[in-house]
């Protein structure tokens, strides 16, 4: 058994790990109802905008956006992976990185080319691990994300998409479902994913009026729908991020909860044992005497 001293440098070490993981929960706490609030904002935008392109690429317009026109093959692809900038957060990147990596050796097994972007320094780190190639990258997004930030990162995959190196560009996140449930996604970010377009397909048949021309409103809008859509998953993230924090601080610091009490009882043994034998070794020797 450890010595009553040992046992009490053991209790004093996990409070102050219990007092960091109790401070870094209520810092998450804090900062998870403003990420949520921000995420939540974005959702309607985000939607909205993959309606409109959606309902674009339906239209019978004279002019095809390489964003809406669909290969017949898609081998070559580009992934743009969004984790967090910090760590302690369960298994939230751990989670989506795997899942990214399941993609990678699909198209690696089929012989294809993959290129990436790494959006938060977790993804960027993993990715330069396991010897992927990164094209562009942004880190330390700080507690918002803003749009000027990611357009550089995004933009090289565009280009890109748009000169055929690819023929499609993923977008890895964790999606926000609530504060216990963060799932992992990788949705097809261009061209735009069949199953959007056969789905807006059914319940529209519009056509549009295009003013100045189609070239020059598909061009900018699509850019836009691109942008909004990657912005809403960096907003998704960060919200899953200080939500699974929030929950592994708490379990973090329920644990040393615990380990607290049985080292405590540890220690209330070895003191009652050093006593005993105290009082053992006086009335041995009165005895004696």
């Amino acid at each position: 058994m450890a010595s009553s001293k040992e046992i009490r440098t053991k209790i004093k070490s996990v409070k102050n790990t219990q007092k960091i993981t109790k401070a870094m929960e209520m810092v998450s706490v804090s900062k998870m109802r403003k990420a949520q609030e921000r995420m939540r904002h974005a959702r309607p935008y985000a939607e909205k905008i993959r309606n409109i392109a959606a309902h674009l690429a339906g239209a019978n317009s004279e002019f095809r956006h390489p964003f809406l026109v669909r290969p017949e093959v898609i081998k070559n692809i580009g992934v743009i992976v969004v984790t967090s900038d910090k760590g302690l957060c369960g298994g939230l990147n751990t989670n989506i990185l795997r899942a990214t990596t399941t993609k990678l050796r699909e198209i690696d097994s089929a012989g294809g080319k993959i290129i990436t972007t790494a959006i938060g320094n977790k993804g960027f780190g993993f990715l330069n691990r396991v010897g992927a190639k990164v094209v562009s990258y942004v880190v330390q997004l700080g507690d918002a994300p803003r749009m000027d930030k990611l357009i550089g990162p995004i933009k090289v995959q565009l280009d890109a998409f748009e000169r055929g190196e690819i023929d499609a560009v993923y977008l890895a996140y964790t999606r926000f479902v609530n504060t216990m449930t963060q799932e992992p996604v990788i949705e097809q970010l261009l061209p735009l994913p069949p199953d959007r377009l056969d789905e807006t397909s059914r319940e529209y048949s519009w056509d549009y009026i295009y003013e100045p021309d189609a070239q020059t409103v598909l061009e900018e809008l699509l850019v836009r729908y691109v942008e909004a859509i990657v912005y809403q998953a960096v907003a998704e993230n960060m919200a899953s991020e200080h939500s699974a924090r929030v929950v592994a601080m708490k379990a973090a610091s329920d644990n040393a909860k615990k380990v607290i009490d049985e080292l405590q009882l540890s220690y209330n043994k070895a003191r009652q044992a050093a006593i005993t034998q105290e009082l053992s070794e006086i009335v041995g020797g009165a005895a004696a005497v």
